[in-house]
């Protein structure tokens, strides 16, 4: 099949939560059909990478963005009425492209990555075209999450936000073939809140690749060998990241600290904000971009997931499972992975909980080797990405899926 894939940002390289997921899909896809893919660089550091992504496509349409110009223009979306996020991915070059590929009768399947590029699909929703939306997390929830962790004026913003992109989220998924999120309980909210779709919304899961996030003994440390390293991955531009790890050095560390003086918080990704950056200290690493995240992985002590605000299933923690460390994450995020409590992952709800966690798996190095130990073969059981993406086969290609399809029910 010829299959066009829209992209909100280069699904390569594979260095964030969501280009994990783009990416994979992109690879699974390439495999089996002819991709057109169109997308937006959005940071000047990926723009060599466009040419690895050419070999894996038949055509690739492959934008600069310019974030701050784009912010600029999303305010655009306060005089239309609509989502800022539309207005921010709105680029007339990808539009016409998009249609003159409709125009040419070229597309068998269109697959859609995030509500934002769903825009540039409308000219194939109901012309007989199957469009599938991966809209990975609801992502309108994560704007009306961010309202009530804010001040006004931002509160009033991201509430606004949040109620027009759901607006446009049920728009998109009543008319698409089919829909997808991230988890079940994902699939769920949004089935909660647009009950008419429900019967076409689906849960599809993240995978890991646990043949590269893989222990090996000839990997150095990059710890100092007088510390104890507690380690947590992510890119930290991304609000939910920044609240998380804020709140670990404010309320855990001290407490963690006072236990384990040696204990050091490692805080490893790309574009740490001004308010990651201000908590570096003899307490607190400040990484920034590392060239390979699996040394400061597979050399930690214990690896931290305290988000309170991110949706869905969290790559940083099927990748820290696949490296045979302890995990210990909020409640919400171990909830969203298939993990036997307390053997295979350790959840924490509250600050308490979390210390009380961490302190018990430092105390006790067996134990979280066999955490460690436990979290591995639950990846290596559950988690390829093949498996995961699997549905998407018998949608596209109309072979059986291995794993089976079926319409998300409404919860209640």
């Amino acid at each position: 099949m010829r299959i066009l894939y829209l992209v909100h940002r280069l699904p390569y390289p594979p260095d964030k939560g969501d280009k994990v997921r783009s990416y994979h899909l992109l690879r699974h896809l390439a495999a089996r059909h002819e991709v057109l893919l169109g997308t937006f660089v959005d940071d000047p550091a990926d723009e060599p990478h466009v040419e690895t992504v050419r070999r894996w496509c038949a055509e690739v349409m492959a934008l600069r963005l310019q974030p701050r110009r784009a912010r600029i223009a999303s305010l655009s979306g306060l005089a239309r009425g609509e989502p800022l996020t539309l207005a921010y991915y709105r680029d007339a070059a990808l539009d016409a492209w998009v249609r003159r590929l409709r125009a040419g009768g070229r597309i068998d399947a269109v697959v859609v990555f995030s509500s934002s590029m769903a825009p540039y699909a409308e000219v194939f929703l109901g012309s007989g075209v199957p469009v599938l939306v991966d809209f990975v997390d609801v992502d309108s929830a994560k704007w009306a999450d961010y309202a009530s962790a804010h001040r006004w004026p931002m509160s009033w913003l991201y509430a606004r936000e949040g109620r027009e992109l759901l607006a446009y989220e049920r728009h998109v998924a009543g008319r698409a073939t089919d829909s997808f999120f991230s988890t079940e309980k994902e699939a769920a909210l949004f089935c909660r809140l647009a009950p008419e779709c429900a019967a076409r919304v689906h849960a599809l899961g993240n995978g890991v690749d646990a043949g590269f996030f893989a222990p090996d003994t000839a990997r150095p440390s990059p710890f100092d060998a007088d510390e104890l390293p507690i380690v947590f991955t992510g890119a930290m531009d991304y609000w939910p990241n920044i609240d998380a790890v804020t709140w670990f050095a404010a309320e855990m560390l001290p407490a963690l600290r006072a236990r384990w003086p040696a204990l050091r918080l490692h805080i490893v990704g790309r574009n740490p904000a001004p308010a990651v950056r201000a908590l570096a200290s003899g307490a607190v690493d400040v990484s920034g971009t590392v060239p390979d995240v699996r040394p400061y992985l597979q050399h930690a002590a214990v690896v931290v997931a305290p988000l309170r605000l991110a949706r869905g299933i969290q790559n940083k923690v099927l990748e820290a499972m696949a490296m045979a460390r302890p995990v210990v994450a909020s409640a919400d995020c171990a909830e969203a992975i298939a993990a036997q409590p307390g053997r295979e992952l350790l959840a924490a709800a509250g600050a308490d909980a979390f210390v009380h966690a961490v302190d018990g798996l430092l105390g006790d190095p067996v134990r979280a080797a066999a955490l460690g130990a436990a979290g591995r073969r639950r990846v290596l059981d559950d988690y390829s990405w093949d498996a995961r993406l699997a549905p998407l086969d018998r949608l596209l290609g109309g072979r059986a899926a291995a794993v089976p399809l079926h319409p998300h029910p409404v919860a209640a």
